[in-house]
């Protein structure tokens, strides 16, 4: 296998919650071949958020976007694969599901801001936001017996 296996994030935001969405965007990724390694629901507080959308923190929008991603828990997903980061935003879609290309889970379930998931822009951000959110005890390495024929030789 030639690419770089990577870990990526996923956020399932409180919309793919309230929506019942979770399935279908975990069907998504697990039809893809990317192996599911940690996955938690949990209620993000004030510091996460805050850590996380720091480069959000001085924009107008910054206390809807807290309040929106407080009003319910989130589960939140780390994926492996081979190039994960680039194949997950690829499957997730542009960030405004107006815009998104059909066939992505955005462009499927979205039409605005409220746009389900977060996932990680770099293989650097994907590393640290995992470190954030999930403790080494929480993601786990196993051999996937279907990785043979999704990645060939």
């Amino acid at each position: 296998m030639s690419s770089t296996i990577e870990r990526t994030l996923i956020i399932m935001k409180p919309d793919a919650l309230q929506r019942s969405l979770l399935g279908e965007i975990v069907r998504r990724f697990e039809l893809k071949g990317l192996k599911i390694v940690g996955l938690k629901m949990i209620k993000l507080s004030d510091a996460h958020l805050d850590r996380h959308y720091a480069h959000h923190k001085d924009k107008p929008f910054f206390d809807d976007l807290k309040k929106f991603m407080m009003s319910s828990p989130v589960v939140m997903l780390v994926l492996e694969g081979a190039d994960s980061v680039n194949a997950v935003r690829i499957i997730v879609g542009q960030t405004r599901g107006n815009v998104a290309d059909a066939g992505s889970i955005r462009g499927d379930f979205s039409m605005g801001n409220k746009n389900l998931v977060h996932a990680s822009d770099s293989a650097a951000s994907a590393a640290e936001e995992i470190s954030h959110f999930f403790k080494s005890d929480e993601l786990f390495d196993y051999e996937k017996i279907d990785y043979d024929f999704i990645y060939g030789d």
